[in-house]
């Protein structure tokens, strides 16, 4: 176990409505909301690309111009920050998300590992959206691979259930990664996936390779942050961001990101560990050098 934690911001999300949420949308508020995250110890970003026209920012975009205009954005605002970019589409098109990588050459992209049943149910039985199918088959992950070897873009493999973490080793076995030990993310919360369940954790990381690097994604209310605990306590790696909550360790709601990510921060430091820099980030996951 190494006692440095990669910190990692999930800045916004794909549909979380800015008007009644806050996540940041346009480029101005992605890259603010970076560099809060930056300050708070933050070594990556995840991303999610919204549309730029007025009232249209609860939707996502796939269009290279605003990929680009937000990463570079991003970059400028805090030097050495690694992004770690969305690729989830439904359906076999991924052009978009492959436009976008071509374009902006992020040093991780998010390679959804396999497919679910993506449901939540509100009270009274009704369902939250229409019931769907999150659809990762085999093909569709290998055409993301390639895309993501092209451009020299490090896989990092979103597990929603346990079946689909067993998966990754199987990908690599069969000569679908490029090599480097795979980096998973175990995405904890989803009402139809993995619970965001403390006790679960030591089960899970049995069957995470010994050489991969591992973070969760704890997705709920305040009950998260026992997770967070647990992660930091069996060497993870960290996550958080108005993606995944926006709820505080005390049930109070947090202004933005940089309040969730000082509280992440704290968490780590609790456990033992230090916050790695994006330079020890990017040894501790196999990226290279920032100028390879």
């Amino acid at each position: 176990m190494s006692d440095l934690a990669v910190v990692t911001c999930a800045l916004t999300g794909v549909l979380t409505d800015p008007a009644r949420h806050p996540v940041p949308v346009t480029v101005e508020q992605m890259a603010a909301s970076a560099r809060e995250a930056f300050d708070a110890g933050a070594a990556i970003v995840h991303v999610h690309f919204r549309r730029q026209e007025p009232g249209l920012g609860h939707l996502p975009s796939w269009e290279p111009d605003v990929a680009e205009a937000v990463c570079d954005a991003i970059r400028a605002a805090c030097p050495g920050i690694l992004i770690n970019m969305s690729t989830g589409v439904v359906g076999k098109d991924i052009s978009g998300p492959v436009a976008c990588l071509e374009r902006v050459k992020p040093e991780i992209a998010a390679c959804n590992a396999g497919t679910l049943n993506y449901l939540k149910l509100r009270r009274g039985g009704k369902w939250a959206w229409p019931p769907m199918v999150f659809d990762n088959p085999v093909d569709k992950v290998g055409r993301f691979l390639d895309a993501m070897k092209a451009v020299g873009v490090k896989p990092e493999f979103e597990c929603f259930d346990t079946g689909i973490l067993r998966s990754v080793p199987m990908y690599a076995e069969a000569g679908m990664t490029d090599g480097r030990p795979p980096e998973v993310n175990l995405v904890m919360g989803v009402a139809s996936g993995m619970p965001a369940d403390p006790d679960l954790l030591p089960i899970l990381r049995r069957y995470i390779p010994d050489d991969s690097p591992w973070q969760v994604t704890a997705i709920g209310r305040q009950e998260i942050w026992d997770l967070h605990r647990r992660t930091a306590e069996m060497g993870g790696h960290l996550r958080t961001g108005v993606e995944d909550t926006f709820y505080l360790p005390d049930g109070e709601r947090c202004r933005g990101n940089g309040d969730l990510i000082e509280h992440l921060v704290a968490i780590a430091q609790q456990a033992g560990r230090t916050v790695a820099s994006p330079a020890q980030a990017r040894e501790l996951l196999h990226l290279g050098p920032a100028d390879a």
